[in-house]
């Protein structure tokens, strides 16, 4: 499994614990704008935007820096800094 791809399963997994620890199902998901095959996919590790992280943490009143922290664990290696 690639970074970005552990990257994603391990946020969908910090989005499912918010989810369920502000007590919604995903069904619930679907009275705030997302269906629910959409919001398994989020769950199970789809990529997803920056619009979309923030879209979530708003929902769930979670500070993005909150629900990425510990899950970027990209070697520093891969990340190409351009001047």
């Amino acid at each position: 499994m690639g970074d970005e791809a552990k990257f994603f399963k391990s946020l969908g997994a910090r989005i499912r614990e918010l989810r369920q620890g502000a007590g919604y199902s995903q069904e619930d998901m679907i009275s705030h704008g997302y269906s629910v095959r959409y919001w398994q996919k989020v769950e199970a590790g789809k990529p997803i935007t920056l619009r979309t992280l923030l879209r979530i943490c708003l929902l769930f009143a979670a500070p993005m820096s909150e629900v990425v922290r510990d899950i970027d664990d990209i070697p520093k290696k891969s990340i190409r800094v351009r001047n």
